[in-house]
């Protein structure tokens, strides 16, 4: 499997065999190529056009490249499951689809089973990839499947929330979506971020040979994730121009294009910390952040001026968010909202020494990183906390037991845990004293917890969030769910909810975090 990448040059060494097809990027746009799309190579050597036709037509042809690449994943392990037990994809059965679930999931002859959250994405491109085959070869769909109807919140009375759904498919894991939902203190994700990526151990020193040559950088992402609850993919695809100068307010309000937010039709907006702005100040900083040096040695080194298909930025409008970008005649403005992730990796601006990157995060070779390339980055800080774990404080005990571990999501989850109890302290204090019809007039005008913590999140419904964070979070102690607050940040709440009982006639007794949480 491979991906169309129309910012790159063909190099390949029969590449004069190929002139008789005219440009091939051209050609494969006229085939209903995209910039992204997944090919899908056989066992053989030889594609099934049928197959990649699916990423070309139809729905997915207007997805997006994140989506296209997860169902093109999941679409190969469910091929090649089939190359080996002997069956072609046209005549696969609702029996081959059980079986390769099973396979998945329990066999214990796959040593590289998945946890359910992982076959649902399986479930769900097959179904698409096999809805889509069925209208246009007549192929049968083995994906078992529920029909749509109607669904209610789980609350009487909240008829804003109820809305048409597909019911739990027969195939769907169960499970698949509460077991997803994992979360760090911040104490945790503190020592995570410190030993990780910061070259420090348990015991809170530099650990000898430290190099650290990416640590401002990467503890200014991890901070980013965990202080504004974006997906990774959306974080990572920011540009320099659109992060607020660090002020005096909390939370600095910034806009996500609609081009980088999942699903987004339209852009939405979001809150950096007034921490993670200095961070991310730090790690720009002309003269001594890490990003001004990698920019220079790859201006030194011409990788700049080898990229193909760049586009230079001449000036930026931040009341309209439009960038002006240099052309044949006069700059022509183009909206951030249209810009995705791959085509603000082309985006440079000229300064006195060379042309320049807007992508804020850049890899050490002063290219722009990858949003798929902080995968690596994570993986590579949980192998060195496990490392240093075994070494200090595992008691003999094997690395792969470590308990301190992350995953980019879990700091969303987090984020939405902390809010969650930001929101729950001010609900109280709205609510205390008032009857029940009174308090569904005060939800009717103002709407719950789920849905302030759904447009804090991003989703476009509260439904979504309930479905994610209901089960999980109900029943966490108040302590608890305000040790993921770092001091400010309580300092903040408790001011908040003293202004709440002062406007309301009530008294709230401040909150006091006594011992030390465990994860």
């Amino acid at each position: 499997m491979t991906f169309y990448d129309f910012t790159a040059s063909v190099t390949t060494p029969d590449a004069e065999s190929l002139s008789g097809f005219g440009e091939v990027h051209a050609r494969a746009a006229a085939n209903g190529a995209r910039h992204g799309t997944p090919v899908l190579i056989g066992p053989g050597g030889w594609p099934d056009p049928r197959v990649n036709l699916f990423f070309r037509t139809g729905p997915m042809a207007e997805a997006r490249p994140g989506t296209w690449r997860r169902y093109a994943y999941a679409l190969v392990v469910w091929l090649n499951y089939l190359h080996v037990v002997g069956r072609g994809w046209v005549e696969a059965t609702v029996s081959d689809v059980e079986a390769f679930k099973e396979w998945r999931l329990t066999s214990l002859d796959n040593a590289g089973r998945v946890q359910p959250t992982s076959f649902d994405t399986d479930r769900s491109a097959l179904n698409s990839f096999y809805s889509w085959a069925g209208q246009r070869y007549g192929v049968a769909n083995p994906v078992a499947t529920a029909g749509v109807g109607p669904r209610r919140s789980v609350r009487p009375g909240e008829e804003a929330l109820r809305r048409l759904s597909v019911g739990r498919d027969p195939l769907r894991p169960a499970g698949s979506t509460r077991r997803q939902v994992k979360w760090m203190l911040r104490s945790a994700f503190e020592q995570w971020r410190d030993i990780g990526l910061c070259g420090y151990g348990f015991d809170g020193l530099r650990r000898p040979g430290w190099r650290g040559i990416n640590e401002d950088r990467d503890a200014a992402f991890v901070d980013g994730l965990y202080g504004t609850g974006l997906r990774l993919a959306e974080w990572a695809s920011v540009l320099d121009v659109e992060i607020p100068t660090p002020g005096a307010a909390r939370f600095a309000p910034a806009h996500l294009s609609a081009a980088c937010l999942k699903g987004g039709k339209s852009g939405r907006t979001y809150r950096i910390p007034r921490s993670v702005l200095h961070a991310v100040a730090a790690y720009t900083d002309p003269a001594e952040g890490s990003r001004a040096e990698v920019v220079r040695r790859a201006q030194r080194a011409g990788r700049y001026q080898q990229l193909p298909g760049i586009r230079v930025v001449a000036g930026y409008r931040a009341h309209s968010r439009r960038l002006l970008i240099e052309g044949p005649g006069d700059p022509v403005p183009v909206s951030l909202d249209v810009l995705g992730p791959d085509e603000r990796r082309r985006l440079f601006r000229r300064t006195p020494d060379g042309t320049a990157p807007l992508w804020l995060w850049l890899a050490p070779n002063g290219l722009p990183k990858k949003p798929y390339g902080w995968e690596d980055t994570f993986d590579h800080a949980n192998h060195r906390i496990a490392r240093a774990w075994a070494e200090t404080v595992g008691d003999g005990r094997d690395a792969d037991e470590c308990p301190l571990w992350a995953r980019p999501h879990m700091l969303r989850h987090s984020f939405c845990l902390k809010w969650y109890s930001i929101l729950s302290a001010v609900w109280r204090t709205r609510v205390t004293g008032l009857s029940e019809e009174e308090t569904r007039d005060l939800r009717d005008q103002l709407g719950d917890i789920w849905y302030q913590l759904a447009t804090l999140m991003g989703h476009a419904h509260p439904m979504t969030t309930r479905d994610i964070y209901l089960e999980p979070f109900a029943g966490l102690e108040i302590d608890y769910l305000m040790a993921m607050l770092d001091e400010e940040e309580t300092v903040g709440v408790d001011a908040l909810l003293r202004t709440l009982a002062h406007g309301g006639g009530r008294t709230v007794q401040p909150i006091t975090i006594t011992g030390e949480v465990s994860r």
